[in-house]
């Protein structure tokens, strides 16, 4: 299906709980101060809540893509978003560090299902040459959750209480969750089923996606982006709320503007993709994720920081959505179960990030933690770049569908 009209309303709704899916996922990073206050523990135990949500996410992924092929991607995005208010309202109820790790382990067990099966659906139903745009206008809800839920979580963290947040969640997961199905209820040809009807082929299924030899690199590519760039993301705002002596809601508004690097992305797409290439994108975007984690390390005034994330956020947004396009030509007979493991890679390298990050945080410091995730992912970058012209050389007349 290829419908525009019918196409939009969908859009809009994906992006809407991606919106609600990635504010969850950040809404701690800037309140991390206040829960190791409030639970009396140190800043990188406090993190944990981080890491086990991104274990969570990752592991998840292996399920909920073969399910949206077994089930339909649609249904299967609503009844998990709905899912997610649960975790998200057992977070706001926590009394105790423990009880807190648990929910937010549920809330990114449910939350896996959004984002990577909302980009299946858009393999499946645009094009490809109007896919990476459409993908970064679908994807620039989730921006603004990011954004939102950096800012929110250090602004309610100073002023209602770190539990407003989650209260908040709560109420966004029912609406998106609810619309979606409502949706669905309407127009059930929007999420036909592709998979079969016996047992849903979990192992089968990664196993074939796995033996593509392009997939495994992208895979790789993606989990090394996650450990570097989300890893060191976690601390930012914990980094400048101690270096610069700032609120825990002006450290949050800082660090959103990595979101807002990624919403100007999405405005450009169109012209950056069409004037840079996917190899120019990547390579682009490796300098200025370099440039921009270097910066917040080293920032000693607001502005320089702030500039440091919004560097930083249209940095990944260049390469990570490059690294989307791909992938949604991994395996284009499977591809809820192919976006599902990319999403997966990426968010179980974030919970490798986060936790080598608590190790670098007690040994070295968030100076060194940022500054070498910045080289890491300039690095990354230029070797992604390479990748594509290699790819690009060896099939030039390909025209993907």
């Amino acid at each position: 299906m290829d419908d525009t009209t019918a196409s939009r309303p969908v859009i809009f709704l994906l992006a809407l709980a991606g919106f609600a899916s990635m504010a969850s996922m950040r809404v701690t990073d800037a309140m991390l101060p206040a829960l190791s206050e409030a639970f009396s523990r140190p800043v990188a135990d406090a993190a944990q809540n981080i890491t086990l949500f991104a274990i969570a996410y990752g592991v998840m992924q292996l399920a909920y893509g073969p399910l949206g092929d077994r089930h339909g991607t649609l249904r299967v995005i609503g009844l998990a978003t709905l899912a997610c208010a649960v975790g998200a309202l057992g977070s706001a109820l926590a009394g105790s560090l423990s009880a807190l790790l648990l929910f937010r382990t549920l809330n990114g067990a449910t939350a896996a299902a959004i984002i990577p099966l909302s980009m299946a659906w858009v393999g499946d139903n645009v094009p490809y040459t109007r896919r990476q745009v459409t993908l970064a206008h679908m994807l620039s809800g989730a921006v603004m959750g990011l954004i939102a839920g950096q800012v929110a979580g250090g602004f309610l963290a100073d002023t209602l209480g770190w539990q407003a947040a989650f209260g908040l969640l709560t109420l966004l997961f029912l609406v998106a969750g609810s619309l979606l199905l409502a949706a669905l209820r309407r127009r059930p040809e929007l999420s036909p089923i592709k998979g079969e009807r016996g047992r849903v082929a979990y192992v089968s299924r990664i196993r074939e996606v796995l033996r593509i030899e392009r997939a495994r690199r992208i895979l790789a590519l993606v989990f090394l982006e996650g450990i570097a760039a989300f890893g060191a993301l976690a601390f930012a705002a914990s980094h400048l709320y101690e270096r610069l002596g700032v609120s825990l809601t002006q450290a949050g508004l800082m660090i959103a503007l990595f979101g807002v690097g990624g919403l100007i992305f999405a405005a450009l797409a169109r012209p950056l993709v069409g004037r840079l290439g996917e190899p120019g994108l990547a390579a682009g975007g490796g300098v200025l994720m370099g440039f921009g984690f270097c910066l917040l390390a080293l920032a000693t005034q607001a502005l320089a920081a702030t500039a440091g994330a919004f560097c930083a956020g249209l940095g990944f947004y260049m390469m990570h959505s490059t690294l989307q396009i791909n992938a949604t030509q991994m395996a284009p007979t499977m591809r809820g179960t192919a976006m599902a493991v990319f999403a997966g890679c990426l968010f179980l390298g974030q919970s490798v990030g986060v936790s080598l990050g608590g190790l670098m945080l007690r040994q070295v410091g968030s100076l060194w933690l940022l500054a070498g995730a910045g080289g890491w992912l300039l690095a990354l970058g230029i070797a992604f770049s390479w990748l594509l012209r290699q790819w690009h050389v060896e099939q030039p007349d390909a025209v993907p569908s």
